[in-house]
């Protein structure tokens, strides 16, 4: 490891009590790993302090950066950012280590006639990429092209408006693969896309299929802990039980995919036992009496047979609700249960958001809170102006109207590649190929294409597929646009540079994309610096640039939410829609009613689960060796299975296993657990790397999008990433 890096030893120390097993919260504060680092020996020099982002995930939480002589040496969360709180979670301290991996991309990369990557010059590759950018536009018009991203401040911006420029409407999110069927759903419902559970002033939360200590937002955390204290019930709904459950009251374990049917039961016993509040329902929604009819049939009984759950536990659970009510709700969950998983994630969600409306819970105290964000007002600046509007649609919005057009569905674009209605694709900060959907189909459909980029700190599944790579630097060696983020109080904070570049032939995003714009004659809409557009964009808000570096964190108490004040549901009625003519025009039920999520599960076969753990963000991070130390020093990598389904297949905890199916076979050795459900596999989503060039990950653990078929969910357009099953057997039996 780099001698600029934060030892192995202080690391484990501070966060892997952290992986304390992974047992409880995966975050600890800066006084903690300040006492593990007092053996070290003080490091002489002049000492920099700088307030930026971390971008392990996407909460990007605030931090304070210590830097002696140049190099990295502390990280102390900032107690103003409404995300980390003082804190930081363990792979926030580990991904910093990304600046020095000895992995990272250090030049442009070209793939030559024998299939090996050579180093070119940046000159050469923004020719030779615009160049054939401009034979797929010639030839096949802007729309054969498309980008995919994962969003940050500046690469959201960069990159929508570099493929807009070139005339193309196709720009997609890792959403289809993360939160696209939750946040698609939801706004059926409620006309926004999420809501802030006030979890730590609660009555009553439940949580299903979301782990806060396994997100992991250490504010998130520290609410989660305080509703426990303060004695909230909390009950986590998982065929998994979750690090989250150390805070919890009751962990009820579901048959996956099942999530609907348990909600539908719930609300059939609100509304028959009139428990629900009516006043509530009857000034603001629309189609209530129909929806209520359609559950007449969705009783507790019936749902027992569905998702392993006892009735009297569902009509305990929703009589509970009653009475903690209007200072309750059902949390609005992420990727876990129904963000992209299944044949019914989309309605999952919306029915989520249609019990909390039977509760009354909106915007009240320890309820399911519509809060206010803050963004940028417009710029007059004619430099800023955007591209000409593009007529054509983007791919799949007829095919999954339902999608969220600002995530759009990234898998019907790998489609369009195999199909070859999408001759070139741009990836940034995106590892599609490994975890978005199945890895053997995804790259059969790029090698389809008659261009494929990626830009990328370190060579992913995807940048290995490419024809050409362009390394970007480490998140902490350049600065990024202002992140503008809603809550309980707005906020403004900023990524600012902590480092010196390291690599001197990298360059940040918006200098890459930038550069390929004026390669590709549309540098006209890029006549600015990022430092312009981020001080352009902080005046509107009454902030500037060099103010708010100073500070990192600006909050607006001003904006601040106000508990009871009437909602406002965005939706084409005004009001909550327990009945969707959209959901009807795309082929569904105006009102939710019970999908099966996947085919019935073959015999002696498993339903396939996955889900984050506190020390790994997807594949992102699984290459940082201090975290791969923790993963493979507690066993993280494992599947787990429970002991009534080991004992049946003689299989004894640690065993090497064979895990399989149609599309795939692996080894591992198991962990054999009463937590999680019988009758299902858990794999941790973040290991099976399968490029040579990650050292510290390749070849460690499963991947479980290996068992994914390709396939996706109607009207939605999610990867359906748990929708599958497989059959487990001791090595050797």
């Amino acid at each position: 490891m780099s001698e600029n890096a934060i030892t192995r030893r202080s690391f484990l120390a501070g966060s892997a009590g952290v992986a304390a097993v992974a047992a409880t919260v995966g975050f600890t504060s800066f006084g903690a790993w300040q006492s593990a680092q007092a053996e070290e020996e003080a490091t002489p020099g002049r000492t920099d302090t700088v307030h930026t982002l971390c971008n392990a995930c996407s909460s990007k939480c605030g931090y304070t950066a210590y830097v002696v002589d140049g190099k990295l040496t502390k990280l102390i969360g900032d107690p103003n950012n409404p995300n980390s709180e003082g804190h930081l979670c363990a792979r926030g301290y580990g991904y910093s280590q990304i600046a020095y991996s000895k992995d990272r991309l250090t030049d442009p990369l070209k793939k030559n006639a024998q299939g090996q990557f050579e180093a070119i010059s940046w000159d050469q590759a923004y020719a030779e990429i615009a160049e054939k950018v401009q034979e797929i536009i010639a030839s096949d018009g802007p729309e054969a092209l498309a980008l995919v991203q994962d969003p940050r401040p500046s690469g959201s911006y960069y990159c929508n408006r570099f493929i807009a420029a070139l005339g193309s409407p196709n720009t997609y999110t890792h959403g289809a693969a993360c939160n696209l069927s939750k946040v698609s759903g939801i706004t059926q419902a409620i006309g926004a896309g999420d809501w802030v559970s006030d979890v730590e002033n609660s009555a009553m939360t439940m949580f299903i299929g979301r782990s806060y200590c396994d997100g992991i937002r250490p504010s998130q955390v520290a609410a989660l802990k305080r509703a426990h204290e303060n004695g909230a019930y909390i009950v986590m709904i998982d065929p998994r039980c979750s690090n989250s459950t150390v805070f919890a009251d009751e962990w009820v374990p579901i048959v996956p995919g099942t999530d609907l049917a348990f909600v539908l039961a719930m609300s059939n016993v609100l509304i028959k036992n009139h428990l629900y509040d009516a006043e509530f329902v009857a000034a603001n929604s629309v189609g209530f009496d129909e929806w209520a009819a359609a559950t007449e049939n969705c009783t507790p009984q019936w749902a027992e047979k569905i998702t392993g759950i006892p009735a009297d536990t569902i009509e305990r659970l929703a009589a509970a609700f009653a009475e903690a009510a209007p200072a309750a709700s059902i949390e609005p969950s992420w990727r876990g249960a129904y963000g992209c998983a299944y044949a019914n994630s989309g309605e999952t969600a919306r029915t989520v958001a249609l019990f909390n409306t039977l509760l009354g819970s909106w915007n009240q105290p320890g309820g399911a809170l519509l809060t206010s964000g803050i963004s940028a007002g417009k710029l007059e600046d004619p430099r800023f102006a955007a591209p000409p509007k593009i007529e054509a649609k983007k791919l799949g919005s007829a095919e999954y109207p339902l999608a969220s057009g600002s995530m759009g569905s990234a898998v019907y674009a790998g489609e369009m590649a195999k199909t070859g209605a999408i001759k070139g694709m741009f990836f940034y900060y995106s590892n599609m190929a490994a975890g978005y959907s199945n890895p053997e189909y995804l790259a059969n459909a790029f090698a389809n294409l008659d261009l494929m980029v990626v830009c990328d700190v370190q060579m992913s599944e995807t940048a290995a597929l490419a024809d050409y790579v362009l390394p970007e630097t480490s998140y902490l060696e350049r600065s990024e646009l202002p992140e503008f983020g809603g809550g309980k109080v707005p906020y403004v904070a900023l990524r600012s540079q902590v480092l010196d570049v390291i690599h001197p032939n990298t360059k940040s995003c918006d200098q890459i994309f930038t550069e390929l714009a004026e390669a590709c004659g549309v540098g006209q809409y890029f006549e600015f610096t990022q430092e312009e557009l981020a001080e352009a964009q902080l005046n509107t808000v009454g902030l500037t640039l060099d103010g708010l570096m100073k500070v990192g964190t600006v909050q607006f108490p001003e904006k601040a939410f106000v508990y009871g004040k009437q909602p406002t549901f965005n939706t084409p009625t005004k009001k909550v829609q327990f009945v969707s003519e959209a959901c009807a025009k795309a082929g569904l039920s105006p009102y939710p009613v019970w999908i099966e999520p996947q085919d019935p599960v073959p015999d002696g076969e498993f339903r396939l689960v996955g889900g984050k753990q506190a020390i790994m963000t997807h594949t992102q991070t699984a290459n940082i060796p201090e975290l791969m130390n923790i993963a493979e020093e507690y066993g993280l990598m494992r599947p787990w299975i429970n002991p009534v389904d080991a004992e049946a297949l003689g299989i004894k905890d640690n065993d090497e296993i064979v895990v399989e199916n149609d599309l795939h076979s692996g080894t591992s050795k198991v962990r054999v657990t009463e937590r999680i459900a019988p009758g299902v596999v858990y794999l941790p989503s973040h290991y099976g790397c399968t490029v040579p060039e990650q050292h510290t990950a390749y070849n460690k653990g499963l991947r479980i999008m290996d068992f994914v078929p390709f396939h996706i969910e109607p009207a939605y357009g999610s990867t359906m990433s748990q929708n599958t099953t497989v059959k487990i057997k001791k090595v050797g039996a």
